[in-house]
């Protein structure tokens, strides 16, 4: 299928896209990337945009695994901060996730209304690109932002899913999506270290989350999807 691809950033930026587009929702440092975790291991996910929000979802729920983080900081009550270390190690599958973070899983839900809304990281962005190719003539992907920036770890995990969609024969919407795909071609993940989030990471202690991540790549052919306020495995 031809169609056309866009890149952009930030939670607020989703309502741009509802009309007419598929939107991939980018958020490596961590959001996305956790959540594919879990996804991949068999948990249910339900993504919420604030901590009251998530509240309300674990009232609904048997026994729910609250996890995430607002600012930096795991919320008050919560079993886990937002780490693909730390839910890759459990075995409590039959508890369902309630997922909070400050930028992700609000791009998740605002991203809700529009053609489909799939979420992509290193792990899964060739998988999220074979799949949507098939199934969508405009696709906007989004990266979750921190702090108002386009993060360079989300600028690669857009731009390569964006790449495999041009060789797919999607032609780019704008100089900038292009330059994007451009900047980041064949660039190695470890080149993500270089980033602010990955600083962020080393310096709170949380270094393990970046090793997972830089060393994780292209490893799953899951594609989750938001459904009903659920991130599932999208239908083959």
């Amino acid at each position: 299928m031809k169609g056309t691809v866009v890149i952009d950033y930030l939670p607020e930026s989703a309502i741009h896209y509802k009309d007419k587009y598929a939107i991939v929702v980018v958020d490596v440092m961590r959001a996305t990337t956790t959540a594919i975790t879990a996804v991949s291991l068999g948990w249910r996910v339900f993504p919420a945009r604030t901590t009251d929000e998530a509240y309300i979802i674990a009232s609904r729920l048997k026994n729910p695994l609250m996890i995430g983080e607002v600012g930096g900081n795991t919320p008050y009550g919560f079993d886990l901060t937002n780490s693909p270390v730390q839910i890759s190690i459990r075995n409590d599958l039959e508890r369902p996730i309630v997922f909070v973070s400050s930028s992700g899983t609000q791009l998740m839900l605002n991203s809700n209304g529009s053609n489909a809304v799939y979420i992509a990281c290193f792990r899964n962005f060739s998988a999220v690109a074979d799949y949507i190719a098939e199934r969508h003539e405009h696709i906007a992907i989004i990266g979750a932002g921190t702090r108002g920036q386009f993060r360079r770890e989300d600028q690669m995990g857009c731009a390569w899913v964006a790449e495999h969609l041009v060789r797919k024969g999607y032609k780019t919407e704008s100089e900038k999506t292009a330059g994007y795909i451009s900047r980041w071609s064949g660039v190695p993940p470890e080149d993500a270290r270089k980033g602010k989030s990955a600083d962020y990471l080393i310096k709170s202690n949380q270094e393990g989350d970046l090793n997972f991540i830089i060393s994780h790549i292209d490893d799953l052919e899951i594609v989750p999807q938001l459904a009903d306020g659920e991130l599932i495995p999208a239908k083959k």
